[in-house]
């Protein structure tokens, strides 16, 4: 299951991202999305999760979570709509 990660500090990076979800489940692939200028965090990102059980529990447990002064935003990515 693909997880959407918003409101991340733009100091935190995609290591910190994907261990922050490992300790609830096998992490597949995170990316953290950054400006194309200057390289830095836009503030979200995404982790996908092999098991949806374990994606499921890490969404609950981790939305609303303060990092760094920011309360982290966690849900279930939506598929991307076609313009």
């Amino acid at each position: 299951m693909k997880i959407l990660i918003r409101n991340l500090p733009r100091t935190f990076t995609e290591s910190g991202l994907k261990e922050l979800f490992e300790a609830h489940g096998e992490v597949q692939s995170c990316t953290l999305v950054l400006d194309k200028k200057t390289s830095e965090s836009k503030g979200f990102g995404f982790v996908e999760i092999a098991k949806v059980g374990d994606a499921k529990v890490a969404i609950q447990a981790l939305n609303g979570k303060p990092i760094n002064g920011n309360k982290i935003r966690v849900k279930k990515a939506e598929p991307a709509k076609n313009a």
